[in-house]
């Protein structure tokens, strides 16, 4: 499956980071949307409204709560070798997540939901929103051969939370993308990521950096997720 966020003109782009690091800080102190005042306190978070990072895995732009039986993979563009997205694998079920740069003054899920829909149909596929935990969601069915020759689906549900500065998308494959129950335990780990967007002005839709744990030989949080060796990726999502 491959389903493109878009990109915009470079002279499209360099106005947007103009407008982005230019906005007044007055800005910062306008009433809160309610669904980011839901976010503030049921997460995914910003690393501003954390106390500590202590029993997080540290990857860059994503914090991950560690979690009995959780394992991570680090997903790495062929071309640049640079790690695109974190997979979660959990009971069977997987969420991959990716985080980028957005506007100070409006989110992205709206547009991006659009595009993902757009990308889906041109292949074949159907997409159908739906009201879930984090608000509207999209279930995404693309034709797939199976294992025995005949024609099927593969499915992906796609949840997207706009932060401060920052866009977070998960999707979520396996039992977790059809059936609710198998998704509570990736969901709940969802609220609890933590996103470090930083202070330098980005274009909105550019990757947030990932990599790997910096200091491996630290003691690892209770828990800690087990680590897969990086691979090719990501399958169900491309930047480009």
């Amino acid at each position: 499956m491959v389903f493109g966020l878009g990109r915009k003109s470079k002279k499209a782009q360099d106005a947007e980071l103009d407008e982005s690091s230019t906005q007044a800080e007055s800005e910062e102190s306008l009433p809160a949307a309610p669904e980011d005042t839901d976010r503030r306190a049921n997460g995914p978070f910003d690393v501003s409204e954390i106390d500590s990072r202590d029993g997080y895995v540290d990857l860059g732009a994503l914090l991950i709560a560690a979690s009995e039986g959780l394992q991570l993979r680090l997903e790495v563009e062929e071309a640049t070798q640079r790690v695109v997205a974190v997979t979660m694998d959990l009971n069977g079920s997987s969420l991959q997540l990716q985080a980028f740069a957005a506007p100070k003054t409006e989110g992205l899920w709206d547009e991006i939901r659009e595009q993902i829909g757009q990308s889906v149909g041109s292949q074949g596929g159907q997409v159908e929103e739906v009201e879930g935990a984090f608000g509207t969601e999209l279930v995404a069915k693309l034709p797939a051969g199976a294992p025995d020759g005949s024609q099927g689906y593969r499915v992906a549900r796609f949840i997207g939370v706009d932060g401060p500065r920052w866009f977070l998308r998960g999707v979520l494959g396996g039992d977790a993308a059809m059936e609710r129950e198998a998704a509570a335990p990736l969901e709940a780990l969802f609220r609890r990521i933590v996103v470090i967007r930083g202070d330098s002005p980005m274009p909105p839709r550019d990757l947030l950096q990932l990599r790997l744990p910096k200091d491996a030989s630290t003691t690892p949080p209770p828990h800690a997720p087990e680590f897969t060796e990086p691979e090719r990726g990501p399958e169900i999502t491309q930047i480009g």
